[in-house]
């Protein structure tokens, strides 16, 4: 492999496992680029990960590459001032996805939040995943750091995500022209390697491609499949996939939160353990630490690594970004990483299972599954809005505050 990627234009995967991993290929990336790094991120914190990431993007502008970062307005409200005009007096153009002000005291701009994590430099080079700009992606924060994946892509597909950032910035609501989800690119075919296509979720032109494409690997699954998702409670159409998957003989297991950074979201999964668990799904969780990561293979050679989870606010609301893999070698890789987990850090599920009053049960678990289900979606929607990218300026020394609308 070159600098540039693979000497022979194929697309080279590898698979980041945690902070130990992501962090310091990011700071290589963005050491190597040599025009363009566009960088966009559902958190970044003023923490020793993010200064680290100021730092390294400070000098790659003052070296005078092109740099593009967008920051989620709810995800990164904490940053100061100070930390973002350090970036933009180096030239860095620092970007915020539908910032809201707070209404007294409460954050309002809950919904349609832009949850994607992409680094990309020269289009040579992309980082897509799960992992944010903070310490608590590092073993080292202590028992709530998080359990999480990542991709390096080296080759054609690098550039396909460059155009997409690229298209973000000037479209930050809807993104790119639609391509059925459940197909690849034939120039990424696999005859050229890795076959590997973005596949992302906007409140545009592609409100179910990432569900769709979910839905499509689990219906031609033949043997195994295995779901590791931080955030589980899918829509209806995706969970009857899954359980007709383990109905028909497939191997279906879930790796879901056992120490949840959210306590709410392992309470809505596990009103969905038993109905799985009886169409034959085995149900595990994770237990050293939370986790965060939004994974999955089945069979031999099909996988997905991204930001999306299976849940209302990922499949119905937020901006989020998969790659799905068509490639034997990665898909072992991300199947023994998995394989690992389970073995080593998570349990079997408790099933709790209440013989009396199974009529009631039901009904109130229609109705709960029905208002989390589409709750997001309704509130997201009063009142609708198109989502706005609001650019910070270097500060002015007359006294503005700096920032735009472009």
């Amino acid at each position: 492999m070159t600098a540039d990627g693979p000497a022979d234009g194929r697309n080279a995967l590898t698979l980041l496992v945690n902070g130990e991993q992501y962090f310091p290929r990011a700071w290589r990336v963005i050491e190597e680029a040599r025009s363009e790094i566009l960088l966009e991120t559902f958190i970044l914190f003023d923490d020793p990960v993010g200064r680290e990431l100021r730092q390294a993007l400070m000098a790659a502008a003052r070296r005078g590459v092109s740099v593009d970062v967008t920051v989620d307005g709810y995800g990164s409200e904490g940053l100061s001032p100070e930390f973002i005009a350090g970036l933009t007096e180096e030239g860095v153009r620092f970007h915020i996805f539908d910032p809201r002000p707070r209404l007294l005291g409460v954050r309002t701009n809950i919904f349609r939040r832009m949850h994607r994590k992409i680094l990309v430099a020269d289009g040579r080079v992309a980082l897509i995943g799960g992992i944010n700009f903070s310490a608590d992606h590092l073993s080292s924060h202590g028992p709530l750091a998080k359990q999480d994946y990542a991709l390096e892509v080296r080759g054609p597909l690098a550039a396909d995500i460059r155009e997409f950032a690229r298209n973000a910035l000037r479209e930050p609501g809807r993104t790119g022209r639609r391509r059925p989800a459940h197909a690849l690119p034939d120039r990424h075919g696999v005859a050229e390697g890795a076959n590997a296509r973005l596949v992302v979720r906007d409140n545009g032109r592609h409100r179910n491609d990432i569900e769709r494409t979910y839905r499509a690997g689990i219906r031609l699954a033949r043997s195994d499949i295995i779901i590791a998702n931080a955030y589980f409670f899918p829509g209806y159409r995706l969970l009857r996939d899954i359980v007709r998957a383990a109905r028909r003989g497939v191997r279906v297991r879930l790796i879901l939160q056992g120490q949840p950074d959210m306590r709410i979201a392992r309470w809505a999964a596990r009103l969905l353990y038993q109905y799985l668990n009886d169409a034959g799904v085995d149900i595990y969780e994770y237990c050293k630490r939370p986790l965060h990561g939004k994974v999955a293979c089945a069979d031999e050679a099909w996988s997905t690594v991204g930001s999306s989870n299976l849940d209302p606010f990922s499949l119905a609301l937020n901006l989020e970004a998969n790659v799905f893999v068509q490639d034997a070698e990665f898909t072992a890789t991300l199947r023994e990483a998995l394989e690992t987990l389970l073995a080593q850090d998570c349990q079997p599920a408790a099933i709790v299972r209440r013989p009396h009053g199974g009529l009631r049960r039901l009904w109130t678990a229609v109705v709960v599954f029905h208002v989390l289900r589409r709750f997001p979606a309704w509130s997201g929607s009063l009142p609708a809005h198109r989502p706005r990218l609001e650019s910070v300026a270097t500060p002015d020394p007359g006294g503005t505050d700096g920032r735009t609308d472009p």
